[in-house]
């Protein structure tokens, strides 16, 4: 039996929202364990610049929260990304801020980045938004909500997804001070003033994942102990510690860490709605297949808008391994166990999305060698997912 300590990343979701909060509560302390990701010193670059205009490159949530942030701050703003950023759509943030006394233009597509920014201050009110929008879009909001004149309420129309996103973000509002009501569909954040407090961000959860996924998928009889995670967690995606029961990975908390052993038999059917927890989706995606568990997934109506595709891209490079899976191009991707002639000498395309390399890593130990194109992409999330990952694949 083997033991491995995994130090795992910060979160990159609680660093990117505290850095937003450090800003508009003008903050002197430094955010302790704050995530060394690109996604993260993307957002902190552009924070503590001198300039007026960003490249925020392939990050969506800094696309996303610099929109709402510079859309407040006195001055013009200009915010691009890469090829892909231009075909994410930010229209509903963008008309939402437009609506409560912003002043934001598109320098290219309309409704789609790059974006002009006219920052001033904001009336606020109350809108609409719908609830299966990018939580980010709503994150984006609450978190300006309260500089706003008239503070914001917001009504969300339909089913919410991703709402535990949303909770950390109000959790953390909540930590900084400021208060909140959410009533059935509707939040309302009253004009306030955030107070700077010393915050440390605990370890990813997300990140966390895909080592409940290589102790599904290995053959070993092997121990580990993920660092820095919180029990009792704001990340929604804490929810794998009982989703993996069913894939016969437990886990318990020690003095070492979050200890993971695999004792269990797998489920023979797995079906899960991923409505709260979208970035899981291609975790266990993978883990199904290569353990030959027919699944339905529902609730993915966001993962079209992500780094990647996500459900085209997980039909497309499943598929080269022998799985027929099938979509609906919307919000489902299932495989009732069909299998088809795999390929040969396979490349995992990641489609520049650095969870389908992090993904698509534990299939190693389940089958015979395959290349992942472009595997440094994980810098994204997890810089030193591949230093740790050779500690049990050899």
């Amino acid at each position: 039996m083997n033991c491995f300590s995994i130090n795992l990343p910060a979160s990159k979701s609680i660093s990117n929202r505290a850095l937003i909060l450090n800003a508009l509560s003008y903050c002197p302390y430094s955010i302790n364990n704050l995530s060394d990701c690109n996604d993260t010193k993307v957002l902190f670059d552009a924070l503590v610049s001198n300039e007026n205009k960003f490249d925020i490159e392939g990050t969506g949530t800094a696309m996303r929260f610099l929109t709402a942030y510079f859309s407040k701050i006195v001055g013009e703003w200009y915010i691009t990304g890469d090829a892909r950023m231009k075909q994410r759509p930010i229209g509903v943030l963008v008309d939402a801020i437009n609506r409560l006394g912003g002043r934001i233009e598109y320098t290219e597509n309309e409704g789609y980045p790059p974006l002009k920014i006219f920052g001033s201050a904001l009336v606020g009110g109350e809108i609409e938004i719908e609830g299966d929008t990018s939580s980010q879009f709503i994150s984006s909001l609450l978190m300006i909500a309260p500089t706003m004149e008239k503070g914001l309420t917001l009504n969300i129309k339909g089913k919410i997804i991703s709402k535990p996103y949303i909770n950390m973000t109000l959790a953390l509002m909540k930590k900084f001070g400021v208060a909140f009501s959410w009533k059935g569909n509707v939040i309302n954040v009253p004009p306030d003033s955030y107070i700077p407090i010393p915050i440390m961000v605990e370890s990813d959860w997300s990140a966390a994942s895909y080592w409940f996924e290589i102790m599904a998928l290995s053959n070993d009889n092997n121990i580990f102990y993920l660092k820095g995670l919180e029990k009792n967690s704001i990340q929604g995606d804490s929810i794998v510690v009982e989703l993996f029961k069913q894939f016969g990975v437990m886990s318990k908390f020690s003095h070492h860490g979050l200890k993971l052993e695999k004792n269990g038999t797998n489920i023979k059917k797995f079906r899960y709605d991923f409505s709260d927890n979208p970035d899981l989706t291609q975790t266990f995606a993978v883990t199904c297949a290569f353990l030959n568990i027919p699944f339905i997934f529902t609730g993915l109506q966001t993962l079209k808008i992500k780094e990647s595709d996500r459900i085209s891209a997980l039909t497309n490079e499943l598929r080269k391994f022998g799985y027929d899976v099938k979509n609906n191009n919307s919000d489902s991707l299932w495989w009732d166990g069909t299998k088809i002639e795999k390929q040969k000498n396979i490349q995992v395309e990641t489609y520049n999305d650095h969870r389908m390399a992090l993904a698509f890593a534990p299939a190693l130990l389940k089958t015979d060698p395959f290349e992942i194109i472009n595997p440094n992409i994980v810098m994204k999330s997890y810089p030193s997912f591949w230093d740790d990952f050779k500690k049990v694949y050899r």
